[in-house]
């Protein structure tokens, strides 16, 4: 039953975040944004399961490989998020196509530490995902609390210009209205 409950968790986090990510929205740099990635991490976390009894060492490298996976994976998707300053202060936020596309390169790149796992026998719980994606939304709430104190500092000027995001044109975000 726990690894039917991480799936729907799982499942609910991904649509949450993907539903979101692409529509523009302002975040606040005092907000609490590493609570749900420590919530989900201690949820995977107290799963028995998380490393194969049989297959430790292997099991132990795959978990690595996740983890690793969802921290670049978080890094990416934090630097490639459109980022900028309204007249009136507020920050907003929103992700750009290079953003699907880590997405898109991070659930590629998991899919083959799954079938790695699976042609090594060694069994994959879902806590594992779970750890990982925890991981990869630490990282970008992390990525975006520091761009976003960079920008909607109260001693700083608001900028005239949205901060560039990797494979951001500026014809887009001159576009965005808020």
């Amino acid at each position: 039953m726990p690894g039917l409950v991480n799936v729907v968790v799982i499942v609910a986090v991904v649509a949450i975040v993907i539903a979101r990510q692409f529509r523009a929205r302002a975040i606040g740099t005092e907000r609490r944004w590493w609570l749900l990635p420590v919530i989900l991490a201690v949820v995977s976390l107290r799963e028995p399961g998380i490393l194969d009894a049989h297959h430790r060492a292997e099991s132990a490298v795959l978990l690595v490989g996740e983890l690793f996976i969802g921290l670049v994976t978080g890094l990416g998707w934090g630097w490639t998020t459109r980022i900028w300053t309204a007249p009136d202060g507020v920050v907003w936020t929103r992700s750009s196509k290079a953003s699907g596309a880590v997405w898109i390169a991070g659930i590629a790149l998991r899919a083959g530490v799954f079938a790695l796992g699976s042609a090594l026998g060694v069994h994959r719980d879902s806590s594992a995902l779970l750890l990982g994606l925890a991981g990869t939304l630490l990282v970008r709430g992390g990525v975006l609390a520091f761009r976003a104190q960079s920008l909607g500092a109260p001693s700083h000027p608001a900028p005239s210009r949205p901060a560039p995001a990797y494979g951001d044109d500026e014809r887009s975000a001159w576009k965005e209205r808020v």
